[in-house]
Parts: C-alpha cells; sequence; structure tokens
C-alpha cells in the first residue's frame, strides 16, 4: 500500500516535530516559497498542511485543493486569528487553544475541523513554555485525527461570528520599543502589559 503523500508548506522549525510524527506513513515534501497551481499539480498531493507558513495561500490554490488543505492556528478560533495569537491571548485574556481549520480565503477564516482548548498556570508557565505547550498540542491533534484528515473524511463546522484578528504590525505599535523577554512568566507579562497601559507607554489600538 502506498504512503499517503503529504505536502507540508512551513517557514518554522517546529515543523520538524510533524515530519518525525507522520514519516512512518507518509511521503512528506516540505515547501517554504510560495505555492503555485503547478506546485500543487507536479505534487499531487494527498493533503496539504499549512503550519506556520508565511505566505498568503492564493484562491487558484485552494480551488485545486478543496478540502485536501488544512491550516494549524495555535489560537481557540474565532479568538486571535492572524499573528502572534498566543500572546494576543494574554494581552487581551481571551480563551487559549489550538484550532485545524479548511484554508478557504480569508486569513484563519475556514471552516474548523478539530479544536483544543489549553489552559495555562499564568504563574508558572512562561510565554516561551506556553508557545511550545501550544505546539505540541496542535501536532497531536492532527495525529490522533490523522486517518480522517488524510483521507479527507472529517466533519467540519463554521467559525462563530466574532473573535479577534491581529497583524504582525499590530503588535509593534502596541509594544513601542519595549522588548518582549519570552522567559518571563505569563503573569509578568501581563503585569507588564498593565504597567504601560497605566504609564500610557502602551498605545492602545
Amino acid at each position: 500500500m502506498s504512503k499517503t503523500r503529504v505536502l507540508i508548506l512551513s517557514n518554522n522549525d517546529n515543523v520538524k516535530t510533524l515530519e518525525e510524527k507522520l514519516e512512518n506513513i507518509c511521503d512528506i515534501t516540505v515547501f517554504h516559497d510560495a505555492v503555485t497551481p503547478e506546485i500543487i499539480k507536479a505534487a499531487d498531493p494527498d493533503i496539504v498542511i499549512s503550519y506556520n507558513y508565511r505566505h498568503i495561500v492564493k484562491e487558484d490554490v485552494i480551488d485545486i485543493l478543496g478540502r485536501k488543505i488544512i491550516n494549524l492556528h495555535c489560537s481557540l478560533l474565532p479568538w486571535n486569528k492572524g499573528a502572534s495569537p498566543n500572546i494576543w491571548s494574554f494581552i487581551d485574556d481571551t480563551p487559549k487553544g489550538v484550532t485545524i481549520h479548511r484554508l478557504e480565503k480569508g486569513l484563519d477564516t475556514g471552516k474548523i475541523i478539530y479544536q483544543k482548548e489549553v489552559f495555562f498556570d499564568e504563574e508558572k508557565d512562561t510565554l516561551a513554555s506556553s508557545y511550545a505547550a501550544l505546539q505540541e498540542t496542535i501536532v497531536d491533534l492532527l495525529c490522533d485525527n490523522w486517518k480522517e484528515i488524510s483521507s479527507c473524511t472529517y466533519k467540519e463546522k463554521e467559525q462563530p461570528s466574532g473573535g479577534s484578528y491581529h497583524r504582525t504590525s499590530d503588535l509593534k505599535k502596541l509594544m513601542g520599543d519595549t522588548k518582549i523577554d519570552y522567559s518571563m512568566t505569563i503573569k509578568e507579562f501581563r503585569d507588564l502589559i498593565g504597567s504601560l497601559s497605566s504609564s500610557g507607554t502602551l498605545v492602545l489600538l
């Protein structure tokens, strides 16, 4: 029996964990550049996974793939679409978690396939450890449901209305010259945001 052909779109070393989990049962190709219809036709993948991918997947690619292209996003959609979802979940005190969703036109707007809420101890967990926990959770969520995902027999549902969205520039505008230390605890980071806000240093969007 031939292996499932998987095309992973990624620009982040986090993809290595996913590769290791799937390498024995899949034929994996990792692609870093902007994907085109020609590349999709040449690769002929059974499933395409977008995971920490900096390029916008254009509509002509999505049209070719349909249910065969999914995105892994480390937030509990519809909260924190876009950039730095983990950081914004602490700034805005919104629900935390991970979502596997259909990749459709519009950033992180596709139908939800699987979700898992994640809880943190703000006194102990750091920005770095919380990020790592979300990455581990979403890879495990995909692998636990791989049979349905790889065969495109998964169920899906529309995203709830509302939520939030942030651009990369939003965090830079918000923090100004203040650098984020990812070793600080979540509480320390939230206290920092509070102190910047009270001092007038924080730029409210």
